[in-house]
C-alpha cells in the first residue's frame, strides 16, 4: 500500500453529507464533543483513514479494535440545506507534520468523489495565560476574553461565514492555525469548499468539558431536531473539576503532567 487511502464501506450514503472532524485539541474538546455525538447521534463505526507511515497501533473500545483515524456515519436531521447524513471523523493522535499534507489531500480527493455538502472542524484553543500546556500544537488566536466561554469561528467561503454569523459565533480576526485543521481551512479556501471551524476557549490542564458543552450548544443550531443534552457534559465538567481540585491538593504543581499531555504524548 501507498500513501493515504481513505477507507468507508461501501453501503455508506455520502451525498450532501455533512462531514464533523474532530482532530486533537486544547483540553481535549474534540475528543470529547466526538464521543459525544457518536452517542448521542447514533453514529456507527464505517471505516478510517490509512497510510503506512502512521503508528503500528490500534485503539481498542469496548473489545473492538479501531484505526487510528475512523469514520462514523449516521442520519440524524439537520438544518443546513439538502444534508440528511453525517460523517464524522475523529483521532486522539495527534497526526504527524509529515503527513498532514497527504492525508487532507486524500480527504478532501475523497470528498469531492463521495460528493460531500460541506465541513465542520471542532476545535478549542487556550484560556487566555494557560497556552503551552495541552501537549499539542496549540492554535495562536487574538479574542477579546470575557468573563463565559468564549467562542470563535473560521469560515473557508463567503457561505460559511455567513452561516457563522448566523449562529451567533464571532469571526476570527486573526490567529494562527497548526496542524492538520490548519491545512483542512486553508485548503478548503483554495478549493472555494463550504468548511467551517468552530472553535471554543478551553483550560489545557484538564479535560475541560465545560467547553465542550458550551461548543455543543452550538450545535444545537445545526442539528436542531436531535436537541443534544448538554447537561451530562455539565455533570461531568464539574466531576473532573473536582477531581483536579484533590489532584492538586496532593502534588506539587511541577509534578503534575497535564492530562492532556499525558494521552497525546
Amino acid at each position: 500500500m501507498e500513501g493515504t487511502l481513505v477507507k468507508i464501506r461501501a453501503d455508506v450514503a455520502t451525498e450532501e453529507a455533512l462531514v464533523i472532524t474532530c482532530f486533537p485539541s486544547v483540553g481535549m474538546v474534540s475528543s470529547i464533543v466526538g464521543h459525544y455525538l457518536i452517542d448521542n447521534l447514533g453514529l456507527e463505526f464505517v471505516g478510517g483513514v490509512v497510510d503506512p507511515r502512521l503508528p503500528p497501533l490500534t485503539l481498542v473500545t469496548d473489545g473492538k479494535p479501531m484505526p487510528i483515524i475512523r469514520a462514523y456515519a449516521g442520519k440524524p436531521e439537520c438544518s443546513i440545506e439538502g444534508c440528511d447524513k453525517i460523517i464524522l471523523l475523529m483521532s486522539e493522535l495527534v497526526i504527524p507534520s509529515p503527513l498532514v499534507h497527504d492525508i487532507v489531500w486524500a480527504l478532501y480527493d475523497w470528498s469531492k468523489g463521495s460528493k460531500i455538502r460541506m465541513g465542520i472542524l471542532i476545535d478549542a484553543f487556550s484560556k487566555e495565560g494557560l497556552g503551552g500546556n495541552s501537549g499539542i500544537e496549540e492554535p495562536t488566536i487574538e479574542y477579546d476574553d470575557t468573563e463565559g466561554i468564549d467562542l470563535v469561528g473560521i469560515g473557508a467561503t463567503d457561505n460559511v461565514c455567513d452561516m457563522l454569523n448566523g449562529l451567533d459565533v464571532p469571526l476570527l480576526t486573526s490567529g494562527v492555525i497548526r496542524g492538520v485543521n490548519g491545512v483542512l481551512l486553508s485548503e478548503a479556501r483554495r478549493r472555494a469548499i463550504d468548511v467551517l471551524s468552530v472553535m471554543v476557549e478551553a483550560d489545557p490542564r484538564f479535560p475541560d468539558a465545560r467547553a465542550a458543552a458550551a461548543l455543543v450548544k452550538k450545535l444545537n443550531a445545526i442539528l436542531p431536531t436531535t436537541h443534544l443534552d448538554d447537561q451530562p457534559l455539565l455533570k461531568e465538567a464539574q466531576l473532573l473539576e473536582e477531581q483536579l481540585k484533590s489532584l492538586l491538593s496532593q502534588a506539587a504543581p511541577n509534578e503534575t503532567p497535564s492530562p492532556s499531555s499525558m494521552l497525546y504524548g
